[in-house]
């Protein structure tokens, strides 16, 4: 059977179904038909992005009930008619392991068009979407997911780690976007405010730009030696400790940090906003000071398909001499998400499940 024939595919699958607040329960769900150019996938691993546990907590508000999860590596095991394709390009083929965006944009509204895509009108997101809509089956909390036609996916090569390709989908694509941002770092001092999974990411994306100093932020004494050990020069336990500053990279979403660094930037300095995605106190901004140091502020939410690619490029050329593997622990079965997302959070900067 060929690559554009949908392969036996199962008729239900089980599912960590949300259904507000702490109610998480593994269940049945349908697996619907495959139409042109969708994909279904079997999860071989997903990681526990922060995002999530907002989710559950109340922090931010998602359609319930639904399922979970958008940091998630799988096998393709059933095609529908038609082409589909990767973001670089070459065919999806039966058997390949792929991740995939967490934004699946309309593709012809005027944002698409102009290039942000991740800010589509119509935007629909991995994971997000309810459980009795069209995407059902978005989430990685689960042992299939669906991938419907113009979702761009990334094929993982062979030499990467489930471990490291999963918190692509999400963590370390939108780090790329960030990094694009902020512009060239070359010779630039640096100042990561957060060591979660994002900014122990962009840590190492800054040092791996060039970058003269990479200071990393957290009050985690472990998280500030991951840092150091992924290619930050230091780490601190406050901002007001890290000094002047060229660019600002913000992961904390901790409003109180980011005002001591809009106030560490130097002349020409940029601070990239990615962290704030829940409400928190809000910041003053002295214009003059914007306006004297000739400051950039700048936000970044999703990314682009073009980050997805460049993830899985900056992890295969580091994943050798970098620690990825150790960001994550050691996977969990399906049935144990709820207890993931509902406990208060553990050292690690990812846990993850695997539904086999």
């Amino acid at each position: 059977m060929d690559r554009h024939t949908a392969t036996a595919q199962p008729s239900d699958t089980r599912a960590a179904v949300w259904r507000g607040g702490d109610a998480v329960a593994v269940e049945p769900v349908a697996v619907p038909v495959l139409g042109p150019g969708d994909a279904l996938v079997r999860v071989r691993l997903a990681t526990v992005c922060g995002s999530d546990r907002h989710t559950v907590s109340g922090r931010r508000r998602q359609p319930c009930p639904s399922i979970l999860g958008h940091e998630t590596v799988g096998e393709i095991v059933a095609l529908g008619p038609g082409e589909a394709s990767a973001v670089d390009g070459q065919p999806l083929r039966l058997g390949q392991r792929v991740i995939w965006s967490v934004t699946l944009p309309c593709g012809s509204c005027d944002r698409c068009a102009a290039g942000f895509s991740a800010k589509c009108r119509t935007v629909r997101k991995a994971g997000h979407e309810a459980l009795g809509s069209s995407w059902s089956l978005s989430g990685g909390y689960a042992e299939h997911v669906l991938l419907p036609h113009g979702l761009p996916v990334a094929v993982v090569d062979d030499e990467l780690p489930d471990t490291v390709a999963a918190p692509a989908a999400c963590a370390t694509a939108t780090v790329m976007a960030v990094i694009e941002r902020a512009g060239a770092l070359t010779g630039r001092r640096v100042v990561v405010v957060g060591a979660g999974m994002l900014g122990l990411a962009a840590a190492a994306a800054a040092a791996w730009a060039g970058a003269s100093t990479v200071t990393s932020i957290d009050h985690h004494p472990a998280r500030r030696e991951l840092a150091r050990r992924l290619g930050a020069t230091d780490a601190r336990p406050t901002v007001l400790e890290a000094g002047t500053c060229d660019v600002l990279l913000e992961f904390s979403g901790s409003s109180a940090a980011l005002q001591d660094g809009l106030a560490a930037l130097d002349v020409q300095g940029a601070a990239v906003l990615a962290g704030s995605v829940a409400p928190d106190a809000a910041v003053a901004l002295d214009p003059e000071a914007v306006v004297r140091r000739q400051l950039s502020i700048l936000g970044v939410h999703n990314y682009e398909p073009r980050h997805l690619g460049a993830a899985l490029r900056f992890l295969g050329e580091t994943h050798e001499k970098l620690p990825w593997s150790d960001l994550v622990a050691a996977p969990v079965p399906l049935d144990e998400i709820g207890r993931l997302l509902t406990e208060p959070a553990g050292p690690m900067p990812r846990y993850s499940i695997t539904p086999g």
